[in-house]
């Protein structure tokens, strides 16, 4: 089945490419190996992040980073439900037990209980939950703790500044390409609360090509973070219109300050795959999260929000 036209399932950024980092992505010189130790753009992610380059460790996306960090820590895997399918797939694959809780208080009491590795995503795939500075911290000095902060850039300032500070003794874990909406470059980096080279050596040679370095590099620079700042107000606009269209169609909607939400549809898998089969809408069924009555929407322009609201009512 080809690509739709309207993807309310992705939570790339809907604004498209950042035009600076394209620019950059598609400049970069890939008949060449990159420094195999990343020497220029750990030194510029650690100048943006005000830390050290020790303390940066790139990987090939999120997802090879999760799995390496539970390689690397002992223990089971903590996670607050639901959230990112990740944390259980990297736990699966590695053979830790998964420990699954519902509130922050579980959370703390698990770490106690299954020593381990704890993943909080922030703000939370797919609920939006802005877990607090407090909890994070608490969390954070329990025992070894991940804060997936894919969706910080897309939320406003003022959520961000917090977090931010409570998490210096995490593992703070970051994925900018669904920021500036460039999903198929695969880089990623973890600022650790500590050098630790093991984390580093334990990934393969080259482990991110020229395209994810210049990515990468690129989106420290002034004018991604510009890019970014103007276009926040679109993006919030549009998913208070799509939150609210949603809402006089008489379903439940549960808003994120990024630019997802949930909407309560009954049977999610239904909705999902009838609205792909008869319409050029695709959006994401919540099923994988343990939603079964609710998929996931991101935010998009009115002509995809107008698509999108005609077909539902036909599926609904």
């Amino acid at each position: 089945m080809p690509d739709p036209r309207y993807d309310f399932s992705s939570n790339a950024n809907p604004l498209g490419p950042c035009p600076s980092v394209l620019a950059k992505v598609r400049n970069a010189d890939v008949t060449r190996y990159p420094d195999p130790m990343y020497t220029r753009l750990r030194a510029m992610l650690a100048n943006y992040h005000r830390t050290t380059p020790d303390r940066i460790v790139v990987g090939a996306g999120a997802s090879e980073l999760i799995l390496r960090l539970i390689l690397r820590i002992d223990g089971a895997v903590q996670q607050l439900v639901p959230t990112f399918s990740e944390y259980g797939r990297g736990a699966r694959l590695a053979g830790r037990r998964l420990i699954s809780t519902r509130s922050p208080a579980a959370f703390i009491r698990a770490q106690s209980k299954h020593p381990g590795l704890g993943f909080v995503c922030w703000p939370n795939n797919p609920t939006g939950d802005l877990w607090s500075a407090e909890f994070v911290s608490a969390a954070a000095a329990k025992g070894p703790l991940v804060v997936d902060m894919a969706y910080v850039p897309l939320c406003e300032a003022r959520h961000t500044a917090a977090i931010e500070a409570a998490t210096d003794r995490a593992y703070r874990l970051y994925s900018p390409n669904k920021s500036f909406g460039l999903t198929g470059v695969r880089g990623a980096y973890v600022i650790t609360p500590r050098i630790d080279r093991r984390l580093a050596s334990a990934a393969p040679s080259w482990v991110i090509g020229c395209d994810a370095v210049a990515m990468l590099e690129s989106v420290t620079e002034p004018r991604a973070r510009t890019w970014l700042a103007q276009g926040m107000p679109h993006l919030t606009r549009w998913r208070s219109r799509l939150a609210s269209s949603l809402q006089l169609l008489g379903l439940t909607v549960r808003e994120s300050p990024a630019t997802f939400l949930l909407v309560k549809v009954g049977d999610a898998a239904r909705i999902t795959a009838q609205l792909r089969s008869q319409s050029d809408v695709r959006v994401r069924d919540g099923t994988s999260f343990g939603l079964r009555d609710w998929i996931r929407l991101s935010a998009q322009p009115p002509a995809a929000q107008k698509a999108l609201l005609s077909a539902l009512k036909s599926a609904l």
